[in-house]
């Protein structure tokens, strides 16, 4: 034998070790390629790429989850489970696989399977938010609105802006609410919560007139009940019953002295009915108790500007355009600030101010044109949604 020659059991087995690397590259190669065909939509031939690399290498757990996906995504849901089980079977804590086992038992309206699978995903992985949203979207298919919200209210805590779990958490919450109010009604028709209930859902309404009927009748049960009389009031503003509204607010702070919110608002509508000094003196008495209610710097402004305190108007309507206010009120600063800045004899910043107030504006109706326009336009609502293009419910 040459000395360089190498014994035969020596060649086969550098040669095994060269084809089993060979074999790794190639299956790897493959799953690469099939992955890629799969996010550019080529299903099938990212089903073939995912089928032939499990042929090649029947435990690849991750092979199986892609082929699921790729069958999900065809419609094909009883091969997607199958293929989805084999991969949680080979690796059990593989992320993902009871995520999209409970999405495919959740089109085949599975429901009580979908929630198996998706609690051991939000288990095994607490953070992942959509897991979370597909576990409250199968409770609430399942009839369980409590179960829907607590999922939905962590996917929201995950995820704050994602519309879909913010649309779905709302869904569970009016259920769960619903169902209370249902509830309430069978133990006790006739309870001034009932009243109060159907008074609120009345003002959501703006039924302004029913929700004074549903607080007084409220009232009649419970008269000295914190809390009643400041709804009325706000019901009897709205419906611009002015002395109502007072003297529903006097009524709330003899109920409830510590009624912040009853003292401001009636610091505000004294103001709007030209009352600037008492007005003025109720709102601070509420700031000194809860600073940073919402446009005190407005309302105080308006009230300075009235009892002719314009420099001092200024400084608080000035404040009030910089704050994160509602459109309306940064409108009004903005306006009111102009006039003060005339009386001031500030002619420049005056016709900044009124400038600026006239650009809100056409901002305003340039943006309810193009609602308008886009309501106009919109597809019939019996028109066919397309197919969904994501995992998430829609």
């Amino acid at each position: 034998m040459s000395r360089f020659a190498l014994p035969v059991g020596l060649l086969l087995l550098v040669f095994c070790r060269q084809s089993l690397g060979q074999e790794r590259r190639s299956v790897s190669d493959k799953f690469r390629e099939a992955t890629e065909a799969m996010r550019a939509g080529r299903l099938d031939e990212a089903a073939d790429g995912f089928a032939s690399v499990i042929k090649v290498s029947p435990t690849f757990a991750e092979a199986f989850l892609n082929l699921g996906l790729v069958r999900s995504e065809q419609g094909r849901n009883e091969e997607a489970i199958a293929n989805i089980e084999k991969a949680i079977t080979l690796k059990p804590h593989l992320r993902g696989a009871n995520l999209f086992l409970g999405v495919a038992e959740f089109r085949l309206n599975r429901a009580d399977k979908a929630v198996t699978a998706l609690n051991k995903e939000t288990a095994a992985y607490p953070k992942d938010a959509n897991a979370w949203m597909w576990l409250g979207v199968a409770e609430l298919v399942n009839e369980q609105p409590e179960l829907a919200a607590d999922a939905l209210d962590k996917a929201a805590k995950l995820a704050p802006d994602d519309i879909d779990i913010l649309y779905h958490r709302g869904r569970a919450h009016l259920l769960v609410s619903k169902n209370s109010y249902e509830k309430m009604f069978k133990v006790d028709p006739h309870s001034w919560r009932v009243h109060q209930v159907l008074g609120q859902m009345a003002a959501e309404a703006e039924r302004h007139e029913d929700a004074i009927a549903q607080y007084l009748a409220a009232i009649k049960l419970a008269p000295t009940q914190p809390g009643l009389h400041e709804e009325l009031a706000g019901e009897y503003h709205a419906a611009a019953r002015i002395p109502e509204a007072e003297a529903a607010y006097r009524q709330e702070l003899e109920n409830d002295p510590h009624n912040v919110n009853a003292r401001y608002k009636l610091g505000i509508l004294l103001v709007e009915i030209h009352d600037p000094a008492q007005g003025k003196s109720l709102i601070e008495a509420a700031l000194r108790e809860k600073p940073g209610l919402a446009d005190s710097d407005y309302h105080l402004g308006r009230a300075e500007m009235m009892l002719g305190n314009d420099t001092v108007a200024a400084e608080y309507l000035k404040r009030a355009t910089t704050e994160d206010s509602d459109l309306e009120i940064m409108q009004q600063a903005w306006y009111q600030l102009g006039i003060v800045y005339r009386r001031l004899r500030r002619a420049e910043e005056a016709q900044q101010a009124m400038a600026t107030f006239q650009k809100l504006k056409d901002a305003e109706a340039a943006d309810l044109q193009q609602t308008l326009s886009k309501y106009k336009t919109k597809k019939p609502t019996n028109a066919p949604e397309p197919p969904p293009t994501s995992d998430k419910p829609r």
